[in-house]
């Protein structure tokens, strides 16, 4: 099993970036995915999910209307497009699959797959 993130970089505020997570070793179709993220001293934190069709998306407030989270399932890669980039948000990406069915999993013990993490920053 294998995620490979991409995409993080440097970049300044009111930017954007397109992440993209791509999955290996696994029924990709049969999971949900999301991207957390983990700034310098701090817990990870949910960012975003989508379902395993793409049919349903769900979003950390604070960045909601700023990030869109996608899917192609015949590319087996998930991609969280970023814009109007704020400082804080800076931090490690991950991208991660749950083979939850019902509801939006938000906590780490709901994911399976873990990626590597991709690095993004932000500055003002």
């Amino acid at each position: 099993v294998q995620l490979q993130a991409s995409g993080g970089g440097l970049v300044q505020a009111g930017g954007s970036l397109r992440l993209a997570c791509a999955a290996s070793g696994f029924t990709f179709s049969m999971y949900g995915m999301g991207w957390f993220r983990q700034a310098p001293g701090k817990e990870h934190e949910f960012v975003a999910f989508i379902a395993r069709s793409g049919g349903g998306t769900y979003y950390e407030d604070s960045v909601k209307g700023r990030f869109t989270i996608s899917r192609i399932n015949a590319k087996n890669t998930v991609y969280l497009q970023m814009n109007s980039l704020k400082p804080e948000d800076t931090a490690v990406y991950y991208c991660a699959a749950s083979s939850f069915s019902v509801g939006v999993p938000r906590r780490m013990e709901e994911y399976r797959h873990w990626g590597q993490g991709t690095q993004v920053t932000v500055s003002s």
